[in-house]
């Protein structure tokens, strides 16, 4: 073999060595990464252990959830434009929290709304004996409840020539009164029936009131006279005439103690859900205007109740006081 040719090969041989000590590098570098990297996502998997493991039960992210806050919130505001814009009448005798009052305007008063009062179609034949659940009444035993919110008055719900035991569950003792359906049917089928939707399952005996011995109630949001109620209103029963002096109603009642009675605002046809119980000789103080709707009476054992819720009361606001402790109505039942 020539010398030229001998260099020849000698080249191609080193070439060849030359291509495979460049081949054995990147090998290297390529082990070198992957082992880097198989280090870094251990190194992270066993931190991100260590922070699970610290974290409380439950938690698996640090994201704080704001989802029942803003819910709260938004329900919060809504019910705060409801009072400012539907709040109870500011004139005459059945103003609402925050207005000087003297005997005559520390009367009770009730739900804020007035929207159109319930007429005929709130009327039927109550209940029949062979469906005892009209439609759009609440099981009998409260089951369907609770609620709170109507898109108007109930439909006849009770049999107005029967007869109705509500039963007041309070926090203070047992009260049950007799109610009229026969003299005041839509006023007692509105109770009887916000009762059994659980209206007034949880709420407060908010106000005593000893100026005219009454004890309220009533108000499930708020538990206060401003209370936005069910979102109706009722007839008055019977329907009021308006006094020629100042166009105010006029009813026929008279108040003695032990009584279950209808509160309103000022206008005609403006009860709604609140109510009030008569413990005393005050009471009579209503008399002159006889616009609050009786619709019960308790024996001697629930005035002895009602008697001592008084007994609780303490002057606080200006709307007579409130008992020192809650009063709480776990429930009314009917019977």
């Amino acid at each position: 073999m020539g010398r030229a040719q001998r260099r020849k090969e000698e080249n191609r041989l080193r070439r060849i060595e030359e291509a495979k000590a460049a081949e054995q590098r990147r090998a290297g570098r390529r082990r070198k990464l992957a082992i880097g990297t198989g280090a870094l996502v251990v190194v992270a998997l066993v931190g991100l252990f260590l922070i699970l493991r610290a974290a409380p039960d439950g938690e698996t992210s640090a994201a704080p959830d704001t989802t029942g806050t803003t819910l709260l919130d938004a329900a919060e505001d809504t019910a705060a434009e409801t009072l400012t814009e539907d709040g109870p009448p500011g004139d005459g005798d059945a103003t609402g929290e925050g207005t000087d009052q003297s005997v005559t305007t520390t009367m009770p008063v009730s739900d804020g709304p007035s929207p159109e009062p319930a007429g005929s179609d709130g009327e039927g034949s109550g209940v029949d004996a062979a469906d005892p659940v009209p439609a759009g009444c609440p099981a009998l035993d409260g089951s369907d409840g609770p609620r709170l919110d109507f898109d108007g008055p109930p439909p006849m719900c009770i049999d107005p020539a029967a007869g109705y035991t509500a039963v007041f569950h309070t926090s203070e003792g047992e009260m049950r009164f007799e109610l009229t359906p026969a003299d005041t049917p839509q006023t007692v089928n509105n109770f009887v029936t916000l009762a059994r939707w659980g209206y007034y399952d949880g709420t407060l005996l908010f106000r005593t009131d000893p100026s005219i011995d009454i004890i309220q109630g009533g108000s499930p949001r708020t538990n206060s006279p401003s209370d936005p109620g069910p979102g109706y209103t009722i007839p008055d029963e019977p329907p009021f005439a308006p006094d020629p002096d100042t166009g105010r109603p006029v009813g026929p009642y008279r108040y003695q103690p032990g009584q279950l009675v209808m509160a309103r605002s000022a206008g005609f046809d403006s009860g709604g859900a609140q109510f009030f119980i008569t413990t005393g000789p005050n009471a009579a103080l209503l008399d002159s205007q006889g616009v609050y709707v009786v619709f019960g009476t308790t024996d001697a054992a629930g005035l002895e109740v009602a008697r001592s819720i008084m007994d609780l009361h303490v002057a606080t606001g200006n709307m007579g006081g409130a008992p020192s402790r809650d009063v709480v109505v776990y429930s009314i039942t009917v019977e």
